[in-house]
């Protein structure tokens, strides 16, 4: 499997070769599905919560007489069929929304997407992406000149002044080969892997 080598100006410069396991695999849309899913899943905090009859705050003063209005009898205003009353079942803080992936399974996905994305051409390697100081102008400055206005990093390793010229950069998203997701991979319209880190994917997803 060969990928395309980009140069300062996101032109095609070479090929370079990328392991066929991770990069050559066919498309598998419900492994991925799958795993975007649990993903998205796993990453939600389940802080929210709702009240049940007993934690609103209401009188338990019957609201009118049982007879005699016309109306349906009622007990008191916390019931679940008012107007404020308490939830049936409430969302509780608690709750638990963690989906389980198998590491086959997730190498397999992720191998999936990568795949895909190079098939679609929307997935090219690099020399490397450094900057010489921690400037937003700088690195936004290279990426206009390739032409990458939404893009995706895999670099080999991320220092502290690629971390803060990056980290405000709307539309780049710069990360090392064990952060890389799957959410991620899918949303960005291209993504970037320097030489060092396709060595890193091999050693994961393979």
């Amino acid at each position: 499997m060969q990928l395309e080598l980009l140069n300062d100006q996101g032109q095609a410069a070479s090929k370079v070769d990328a392991p066929e396991t991770v990069f050559g695999r066919e498309y598998n849309e419900d492994l991925v599905h799958q795993v975007v899913v649990a993903y998205r899943a796993n990453g939600r905090q389940g802080t929210r919560a709702q009240k049940d009859r007993e934690q609103v705050k209401h009188s338990t003063k019957k609201p009118f007489k049982q007879k005699g209005t016309g109306r349906a009898r009622a007990g008191m205003t916390s019931s679940p069929l008012w107007r404020g009353g308490g939830r049936i079942f409430p969302n509780l803080p608690e709750e638990n929304f963690t989906q389980k992936i198998n590491k086959k399974m997730y190498r397999a996905g992720m191998a999936s997407i990568l795949s895909q994305l190079a098939r679609e051409g929307r997935l090219a390697v690099v020399d490397s992406i450094k900057v010489d100081s921690p400037k937003t102008k700088v690195l936004a400055d290279k990426f206009k000149a390739m032409n990458l206005p939404s893009v995706m990093v895999i670099a080999d390793q991320v220092d502290e002044n690629l971390y803060l010229a990056s980290r405000n950069l709307k539309g780049v998203f710069i990360v090392e080969p064990r952060y890389a997701d799957p959410v991620s991979l899918v949303h960005f319209k291209k993504v970037l892997v320097t030489k060092g880190a396709l060595d890193q994917l091999k050693e994961m997803f393979a």
